[in-house]
């Protein structure tokens, strides 16, 4: 039974883990957990506090002698991704996890744990109930809908927490400190064609690439992997230019977040061009093979005849359209120049899709610095532009720029070293995190984001490893107790 996690040490952070688990939080569905913690700042006697979009802050005091330290923000998201198995038994939005430990791990019975982030929130909890821990004045500020659009990050006002330090209590591996994360905005570009119809002569074929390995767009982006709509335009210049092909259909990719794995176009090719044709997609899947043997072993190209399309994209789209996807700019666009090998700046041409006399062209950027990713906005803008289509970007959130000479993260990296005898590491992540949008309103606020270590959030096989999340509150009790003087 899910009980059982109350023994392990720290009992006040699994004490108060458990009872997160009996209260039903999935993203969107947050009202339960919302009332509950109101109630629980309440009765600590503790100024309780609830915004326009459900954030809730909960303010401690600081202990006697410590009045003269900067306020420390202790930031958790109070939602859970509510995944399970197809064979269980649930409902997330009235039913309570049933945790039990395996090992050295707390997994949950068939759903998600809700560990990423009631690790967190449970950790905060646990300071505002003590009665013995030293700390200067600390706020706890349980931020909504993080999982499905980090609604409450963004909702945030200015002004409303006076603290000078916040620790994201979100990231999954301890003995790691993250000190920045990338910033993103979709782009979207938007091209309007006439179907014309198929001249005589003309056969059909389907071409398509498949077998690439994807991943997630901002944390895989390093890895050079092959983009499948990029693959495709540069075959289509080529068929297009010197056989006479013409485009009747074009669609790569999924979802903006992902590197496009797949892709494909319907194609006319002049009788007289079939046997060229043909030659010149094996050639091409020679050349992608040749030049990325390494990062896609499981490539391939390849072309089979297919029905007739009713229509063709006018020639002039197509031409504007492939020439576009060419010119894009894709992948790593700038390394990091405070933190070795971490990318700075980049994006995603994640779908190409044509449907009744429109093709959408989705992109997202990413960068930890916002000057930057609005200057490749403008980049991606112009080229889409002079290629005649409509050109929108939306959904941005800010980055968060590593800060190397950040006095928190001096502080605790000396804790680290002093109490675990060894150096944590410190990161960035290109990918998002409330760090970047919390500090866009809070833009003086010192941030470190850590947390114990975690495996397959957002899946029914997550679990948290019980040694680090003791290691994982001793190291904040102690940056707490350590927390520098105004």
């Amino acid at each position: 039974m899910s009980k059982e996690i109350i023994n392990l040490e720290p009992k006040a952070v699994w004490g108060y883990f458990y009872q997160l688990t009996q209260v039903p939080r999935p993203s969107k569905k947050e009202e339960k957990i919302q009332d509950f913690m109101m109630a629980f700042g309440k009765s600590l006697g503790l100024p309780t506090e609830k915004d326009a979009v459900g954030n809730i802050i909960i303010r401690k005091p600081a202990t006697p002698g410590m009045e003269n330290r900067k306020g420390i923000i202790l930031q958790g998201h109070l939602d859970m991704v509510p995944q399970k198995n197809n064979a269980t038994v649930h409902d997330f939005g009235k039913d309570p996890i049933d945790a039990w430990i395996d090992g050295e791990w707390v997994k949950a019975k068939g759903t998600t744990l809700g560990a990423d982030n009631g690790i967190g929130v449970a950790a905060a909890m646990a300071v505002l109930a003590s009665k013995e821990l030293v700390h200067g004045p600390v706020e706890a500020l349980f931020t909504c809908d993080e999982e499905t659009g980090m609604t409450g990050a963004n909702g945030l006002q200015p002004g409303w927490l006076k603290g000078d330090i916040l620790l994201n209590m979100d990231s999954e591996d301890e003995g790691e400190l993250y000190v920045g994360c990338a910033g993103g905005v979709n782009g979207t570009a938007e091209f309007e064609y006439d179907e014309v119809i198929v001249p005589a002569g003309m056969v059909p074929f389907k071409v398509y690439l498949t077998g690439l390995k994807g991943g997630h767009s901002g944390l895989d982006i390093i890895l050079g992997r092959g983009n499948a709509n990029i693959l495709l335009a540069r075959f289509l210049k080529y068929a297009v230019r010197e056989l006479d092909v013409r485009l009747a259909e074009i669609n790569g990719g999924g979802m903006r977040n992902a590197i496009p794995r797949e892709a494909y176009a319907i194609v006319a090719v002049p009788e007289e061009n079939v046997a060229d044709f043909k030659v010149a997609v094996s050639q091409y899947e020679s050349i992608y093979k040749a030049e990325l043997s390494l990062v896609e072993p499981g490539l391939s190209f390849t072309t089979e005849a297919t029905e007739m399309p009713k229509s063709l994209i006018e020639e002039i789209v197509q031409d504007d359209l492939i020439d576009a996807v060419n010119a894009c700019p894709n992948g790593v666009i700038r390394m990091s120049d405070s933190m070795p090998g971490l990318v700075e700046t980049s994006t995603n041409l994640a779908t190409v899709k044509s449907e009744n006399g429109v093709i959408m062209v989705k992109c997202l950027l990413r960068s930890s610095v916002d000057s930057a990713k609005d200057d490749l906005a403008e980049r991606i803008d112009s080229v889409f532009t002079l290629a005649g289509a409509t050109v929108i970007f939306d959904g941005a959130y800010p980055g968060w720029k590593p800060n190397m000479d950040s006095a928190i993260l001096k502080e605790m990296k000396a804790i680290y070293e002093n109490k675990f005898g060894k150096v944590p590491e410190v990161k960035a992540i290109h990918a998002g995190l409330e760090c970047g949008i919390l500090g866009g309103a809070y833009p003086h606020w010192d941030m470190i984001s850590f947390g114990p270590t975690m495996r397959f959030p957002h899946s029914p096989d997550e679990k948290v490893l019980i040694p680090t999340v003791e290691k994982f509150w001793d190291f904040l009790t102690e940056t707490l107790k350590n927390a520098p003087v105004k």
